[in-house]
């Protein structure tokens, strides 16, 4: 009688815990399944797609909690003048040597073209190892700080440059390159954009936590990158691709036509001038914030504006993908170069915020379109080894960018006007033979 009587009890009691159990659950799992449904349509999904959109954002939201921590050490936690140097001494350490290292990573990737899935999972576990070695240095300020940056700098370039060459794996039927690098890539744009309060948050929990999330993080990636799909590891039929050679039996970028190589210059010019922006505008605003903000909102503000650009102009790119890229590509130089003469000429925080955002979307559409050039006019043979060794070449103009953007006094007028120089000389160098180009590829078919 009494054992009945429990039962009768637990029955309604444990229905009613499962009931509130599914309720609470229901709001994560809800999400889990509609970013599932989001990340794998129209075929993504089967083709493996979906798993590297994923594994990108993953990716994203690692990376940028490191910079949160990295950004309240190096450069909020001191003076101006002291903030100068540690970020010099940041570039000297981190960047001078990658500058001399990104030239080995695309030859290097070249020789692992079976293992794609185990250098995207090492990229992330080096990471994951070097973000705890990081979190004691940021509570004290050590210099063993900066070789471990070097070394998230240079396995997050070199996860960048495999990610570019496992894309073309990947297609789903129907799909076009310039499709699927806009999902990607906005994936790792959208997943930064909920990862950096997060960090900011764990921030103030402590200077060393951001890396602690980054490190769950990237255990995350290092075992979801061994699960995408084996042919990714597939190097049937490719060869690798020599950007500078001019010989004939070598297969080379210069060799399937001027498009690729003046893409190329627009978009170094690019990204260059993301580099300098960055870097110049961090001490810029810190020095003499916008008006009635903090140098801290002032930096958010700018870099808001810069991330609704690019994930705008990465958003539009699947829309932009059927028209000429030469074409698209002359177009977004000739408009950020405008609007950097406008900010030197009428130089103002509202114009600064303009030239962010414009940067942020010619950027991200330049980018989809050198993309196409590589689909329609390097030979599927050797395309994949050309998006590691283009994207090494863009890493290191954006280093080049960023050096000038640290050396250069804060004068607000000077640094628009030399970051109008910066576009003006990708402009020289590509618009007219990307013109050129397009007139004589109208009789082709369009990149679909």
């Amino acid at each position: 009688m009494t054992a009945a009587r429990s039962s009768e009890t637990s029955g309604p009691m444990a229905r009613a815990g499962r009931t509130i159990g599914r309720a609470l659950h229901l709001p994560f799992t809800g999400t889990a399944r509609g970013i599932r449904k989001a990340t794998h349509a129209h075929g993504a999904g089967e083709s493996g797609l979906g798993k590297l959109i994923e594994l990108h954002a993953v990716n994203g939201a690692g990376d940028v909690m490191i910079t949160v921590a990295l950004a309240s050490t190096v450069f909020f936690s001191v003076p101006t003048d002291e903030a100068r140097g540690r970020v010099a001494l940041y570039l000297l350490v981190t960047m001078a040597p990658f500058v001399l290292l990104a030239p080995v990573i695309g030859p290097l990737l070249d020789h692992i073209p079976h293992g794609r899935r185990a250098a995207m999972s090492g990229s992330m576990l080096a990471r994951a190892v070097l973000a705890v070695a990081m979190s004691t240095a940021v509570v004290t300020g050590g210099l063993q700080l900066y070789p471990a940056a070097l070394g998230v700098l240079v396995s997050s370039k070199a996860y960048g440059v495999v990610r570019s060459a496992v894309v073309p794996r990947l297609l789903p039927p129907g799909f076009s390159l310039v499709k699927a690098n806009s999902r990607v890539t906005l994936a790792g744009l959208l997943a930064t954009g909920i990862a950096a309060p997060i960090g900011v948050g764990l921030q103030r929990i402590g200077p060393e936590w951001p890396l602690y999330g980054a490190c769950v993080l990237f255990l995350l990636g290092a075992y979801w990158a061994f699960t995408m799909p084996a042919k990714v590891d597939s190097a049937k039929g490719e060869r690798r691709a020599h950007i500078l050679t001019h010989g004939e039996k070598k297969p080379s970028l210069r060799t399937v036509g001027p498009s690729v190589l003046h893409g190329l210059q627009a978009n170094a010019a690019h990204r260059a001038l993301s580099g300098f922006l960055i870097f110049f505008l961090a001490f810029l605003l810190r020095e003499h914030p916008l008006p009635g903000q903090s140098a801290a909102v002032s930096l958010a503000m700018v870099g808001v504006a810069a991330g609704v650009g690019n994930a705008l102009g990465t958003a539009v790119g699947a829309w932009l993908k059927s028209r000429g890229p030469e074409v698209i590509i002359a177009t977004m130089i000739t408009v950020v170069l405008a609007a950097a003469i406008c900010a030197a000429v009428f130089f103002s925080a509202a114009m600064v915020a303009v030239l962010g955002a414009t940067a942020g979307l010619t950027q991200a559409l330049s980018k989809l379109s050198l993309d196409a050039l590589i689909q329609r006019d390097v030979p599927e043979q050797v395309r994949t080894s050309a998006f590691a060794r283009s994207e090494t070449l863009l890493q290191m103009a954006w280093v080049v960018g960023g050096a000038i953007g640290i050396a250069l006094p804060l004068n607000g007028v000077l640094g628009m006007s030399v970051a109008a120089s910066i576009v003006g000389v990708g402009a020289l160098a590509a618009i007219r033979g990307l013109l050129d180009a397009s007139r004589r590829s109208q009789p082709r078919s369009r990149v679909a």
